[in-house]
């Protein structure tokens, strides 16, 4: 079940959450064992060993859990960045080594099912009871807090923190699996907006053989639009593996339509099946990305959910 972006509610009927910067799994747990898939269905268990604990907080029951992988900074708040280094490692060897240098939690915010009984028709406040009678606690695995308090304050309160935002949730909000609810209110501080690779523009000086830019796409009314175009936020390394897995999508014709000439002129086109995730100052009057920053690969996420985020603008 996904958010939709939009206004701190102001009525008694919702509770609000911290919005966690991290990735989001839902986790599949029996006696003995854990699978853990991502948004878009990929089994992400072997990237983060640390969390087959799951299964003991729980001891001999049964449960599909939901929430967000989160990797800490020194100061106790979500680095994407850190996680960054988690996100693709398949290698087993590599991810124990990686379990230590920059460790996960995986923070569960709901239950859709208990020993075999499923819960997701259940109302937002029943499910959150039996969230908390599972008392799921470990080193790695923590039940964040839901705030009945009026909206705003946890919003001013999670600035202060340094995170991203809030969701807020209907009391009475029932989970709907694969669909954004407006019964799910996301309200963010940081303006980040997930994005279809849809082409590159080859590099010049330092970067003369390398992706100089990536041109960005986003789904505007059910249709797949250019967004603008990002040149800043790489590392050498993010630059040569974006190289590595855009190569084999290359295409002979951009997969939208008005792209202005002077991006369009160079552009090397690719099958708009890769999504990314970018920081931005605002959007233009003409749906273009302002000041956009590169973030990272985002391959927990299909391309056909990357939708508009402009109406959070306010």
């Amino acid at each position: 079940m996904l958010a939709t972006a939009g206004s701190l509610p102001t009525t008694p009927t919702w509770a609000t959450e911290l919005k966690w910067d991290g990735v989001r799994a839902v986790a599949y747990i029996e006696a003995g064992g854990c699978r853990l898939l991502s948004r878009n269905d990929r089994d992400i268990s072997g990237s983060y060993p640390e969390l087959a604990e799951l299964p003991a907080t729980l001891g001999v029951r049964r449960a599909v859990l939901d929430g967000e992988i989160v990797a800490m900074n020194a100061q106790g708040r979500p680095d994407f960045g850190l996680l960054q280094s988690r996100m693709h490692v398949v290698d087993p060897g590599k991810a124990r080594i990686l379990s230590s240098r920059a460790p996960v939690r995986y923070l569960v915010f709901d239950v859709l099912e208990i020993d075999g009984t499923a819960t997701m028709s259940l109302p937002y406040v029943d499910r959150r009871a039996l969230l908390r009678e599972l008392e799921i606690g470990a080193e790695h695995v923590a039940v964040p807090p839901s705030f009945d308090d009026a909206p705003a304050t946890v919003f001013a309160a999670s600035l202060e923190q340094g995170l991203e935002g809030v969701v807020c949730k209907r009391l009475d909000s029932i989970y709907t699996p694969g669909r954004r609810s407006p019964t799910w209110i996301k309200v963010k501080h940081l303006r980040m907006q997930e994005v279809v690779l849809i082409g590159w523009e080859p590099g010049q000086g330092r970067r003369d053989g390398a992706i100089g830019a990536l041109l960005l796409g986003v789904h505007i009314a059910g249709e797949l639009r250019y967004v603008g175009q990002v040149g800043t936020g790489f590392t050498d390394q993010m630059l040569v593996d974006l190289r590595a897995r855009l190569s084999p999508l290359t295409t002979l014709t951009s997969p939208v339509s008005e792209v202005p000439p002077e991006h369009a002129r160079l552009a090397v086109w690719v099958r708009p099946e890769l999504v990314g995730e970018v920081s931005y100052s605002q959007w233009t009057h003409d749906q273009r990305l302002r000041h956009p920053s590169w973030r990272g690969l985002r391959l927990d996420k299909a391309a056909d959910d990357v939708e508009w985020d402009g109406p959070n603008e306010g």
